[in-house]
């Protein structure tokens, strides 16, 4: 009997505890977030291995479903809903469009995601399909969308929440916006390396920290060595580096660009997204949203 996963279970009350009951004229109920098709579905990612069909897409078309395939459902509905929160209201297209959007842009987050099915203005229906395969859905999906995951990372257990999380944070429902010691590692190890060779090629090493080529080996020795083994050892370098920028404090960079370019150039879309500060996400995600999906 086909059957709803623990990490697919944890995204639906992920939802529901912030959605159900949350202010405004629609909240979410229990009874439009679904995991596993009713008993007359056949075929697709509502359904486990004694549903799917012949050549089934949700199959058939990706290596990982192949691997994947067990008794598990690997997709999740979400209903209508209306809440207001930040002063501003959320709504289904719009949490589907932001959704797209991060799905688009590569965070690190949605590698799971085969697709999402959805509207983005309750008459027309579209198709996120990270293999290309297809761009539209079928009429119900003006009043609820859907998100196919890919079976490998279902039956893996892997979790599914840090999207939903950061939707969640990003519309003020939930302060608590989790950084994991892999977000920890992955920025370190991205953005240290810019960072100090700009200290060193640009001559502004400090006093007092000696030769400047001998540094930046063990500085950049530091950071990946913690970004590979150690969040705590993070911390150490991480607070290093905050003493040597403290001992910049005042000097006048006239070349700002160049900073920018130099940190940038070490990252790739992923780990850009995971550095920019939470205060600024929500804004850039949302035009980027508006960019890919408009």
């Amino acid at each position: 009997m086909t059957r709803a996963p623990a990490n697919l279970l944890a995204v639906r009350s992920l939802l529901l505890t912030h959605l159900d009951n949350a202010p405004g004229p629609d909240d979410l109920e229990p009874g439009e977030v679904g995991i596993v098709g009713d008993s007359a579905h056949r075929g697709g990612y509502h359904c486990g291995s004694d549903r799917v069909v012949t050549n089934d897409y949700s199959v058939v078309e990706s290596p990982r479903d192949r691997a994947g395939l067990t008794l598990d459902a690997a997709a999740l509905d979400v209903g209508n809903f209306k809440v207001i929160s930040g002063g501003r209201t959320h709504t289904l297209p719009s949490f589907s469009v932001w959704c797209v959007g991060q799905c688009a842009a590569g965070a690190a987050d949605t590698r799971d995601i085969r697709e999402i099915i959805y509207s983005p203005d309750g008459t027309t229906v579209k198709r996120w399909d990270r293999l290309g395969k297809r761009t539209s859905g079928d009429s119900s999906h003006r009043w609820h969308t859907h998100f196919s995951f890919f079976r490998d990372a279902i039956k893996a257990g892997r979790d599914q929440r840090p999207l939903f999380r950061r939707y969640l944070s990003s519309i003020g429902l939930l302060e608590d916006d989790i950084v994991t010691p892999e977000d920890i590692k992955s920025i370190a190890a991205a953005v240290a390396p810019a960072v100090v060779n700009h200290l060193v090629t640009a001559d502004v090493w400090p006093n007092g920290y000696g030769d400047r080529a001998t540094n930046k080996t063990i500085a950049l020795g530091t950071f990946v060595a913690a970004a590979a083994n150690d969040t705590n050892a993070i911390r150490g370098a991480t607070t290093r580096l905050e003493q040597v920028l403290g001992q910049l404090a005042g000097k006048d960079f006239t070349d700002e660009a160049a900073i920018v370019r130099d940190v940038l150039a070490g990252l790739d879309p992923a780990k850009i997204a995971a550095a920019i500060p939470p205060a600024m996400a929500k804004q850039v995600a949302d035009e980027l949203a508006r960019r890919l999906v408009a």
